[in-house]
């Protein structure tokens, strides 16, 4: 997809994310690649530091409404609902719902190899803008935004355990194609049974799981097939 110019789109951008930026050029810093950044030689800034900043940001914003949200979690169960917000697969989806992938500046490089739509650099432009709203506006700024487009992830309260759940909105958004389990076996006693499933994306095993139930085998299949889609480059 072609990127959009800049000076002609701020207001449509501005209009997706609910916020009007007073320096426009701080905006156009977060949508900035370091490819493009290298290629231009130093007249224009990247977005690095503003990622940094911006996870921060985030870190914040949402612990603030899991405290708030989720009054009976334990310390614990908090970190993990946070981890499962605040990583690069919904960041990435965060970024898409806002197409930014048509507003960023990338290097010829970058561009050939389709940066424009790698979750990394998109879930990295995401952090970077929501840096960009807080240096803008303030923290209240950037808390406004996060709130507004986080509350129905967070509004799932089994998000963070329910790892069949999740596994299918990613692979359903990313890949096109819904998880297959297959049941492997059971052995032991018939009052103690303990299952084993397979895990299977777009033909390929992409994760194990052992259980009392099915459905425990499932989820710890689920688990691990995440993990690795998470971590996976792109």
């Amino acid at each position: 997809m072609p990127a959009i110019t800049l000076q002609n789109n701020f207001k449509e951008l501005q209009e997706k994310l609910s916020y009007d930026f007073k320096d426009q050029q701080i905006l156009a810093q977060a949508l900035t690649h370091k490819s493009y950044a290298n290629e231009k030689k130093g007249i224009i800034k990247d977005n690095e530091r503003l990622e940094f900043l911006g996870d921060a940001v985030l870190d914040l914003s949402i612990s603030h409404l899991i405290m708030e949200g989720f009054p009976d979690l334990s310390e614990g169960d908090m970190s993990k609902l946070r981890a499962s917000v605040v990583n690069e697969n919904y960041l990435a989806v965060m970024a898409e719902e806002f197409e930014l992938n048509q507003y960023l500046l990338l290097g010829h490089g970058e561009e050939l190899s389709g940066g424009r739509n790698k979750p990394s650099i998109l879930a990295d432009s995401f952090e970077a803008v929501i840096a960009a709203i807080y240096l803008d506006g303030g923290f209240d700024a950037a808390f406004k935004t996060v709130s507004r487009h986080f509350s129905r992830l967070l509004s799932k309260t089994d998000l963070y355990t329910d790892y069949k759940t999740r596994l299918q909105e990613f692979t359903q958004e990313r890949l096109k194609c819904m998880p297959v389990y297959r049941l492997k076996g059971a052995s032991g006693p018939y009052h103690a049974r303990i299952f084993e499933v397979e895990l299977e994306i777009d033909g390929k095993l992409y994760g194990t799981g052992k259980g009392k139930t099915k459905k425990e085998a499932e989820q710890k299949a689920a688990k691990e097939a995440l993990e690795k889609l998470v971590r996976r480059k792109t």
